[in-house]
């Protein structure tokens, strides 16, 4: 039996639980369309970290919880958040080369397709576009990404999660 030596589990399942917490903060009627992409960033931090702990199940697992969150459909952004899972994993490596201004670029990209499956299942559905200020998260989380890596980064540190 091979015994892995993982640690801080539970401070990758605080993050996630603060990232749903941001979600689901109100805010003021002109900001709700501005709020960033809490889950997706946070997910794609811990695919980037910790790929062979963090992958498609959790942004699958966290999608879901996200779906109940925020009364949508039942998968809808769980798809988003599995496929956004899978392109950080097959390219965590170049990934994490980049500096972290060509990194929020990248997370705005990513936000944008997240966004974009997510429209896609809304009009399977037959739930009418919303305007253009759906795509706002990409903006805020590209804007926020780079303090949320540094402090994520300095936790992951300080308590040895591996």
């Amino acid at each position: 039996m091979i015994k892995s030596d993982h640690h801080g589990g539970w401070i990758i399942f605080i993050s996630f639980i603060v990232a749903l917490m941001l979600t689901a903060m109100p805010l003021p009627d002109w900001a709700t369309n501005w709020r960033p992409a809490w889950v997706a960033m946070v997910l794609v931090y811990w695919c980037m970290a910790l790929p062979d702990r963090i992958g498609i199940g959790i942004g699958w697992s966290m999608g879901l919880l996200l779906d109940v969150l925020q009364g949508t459909l039942l998968g809808q952004n769980a798809l988003g958040l599995a496929v956004l899972a899978y392109f950080i994993i097959q390219s965590h490596q170049r990934i994490r080369m980049f500096p972290l201004i060509q990194q929020a670029f990248l997370i705005s990209l990513l936000v944008l397709f997240y966004l974009f499956l997510t429209l896609w299942v809304r009009g399977i559905m037959g739930i009418p576009p919303q305007l253009w200020t759906y795509w706002m998260p990409a903006f805020t989380s590209m804007l926020l990404w780079p303090w949320l890596f540094i402090i994520l980064r300095d936790i992951r540190r300080r308590y040895h999660v591996s």
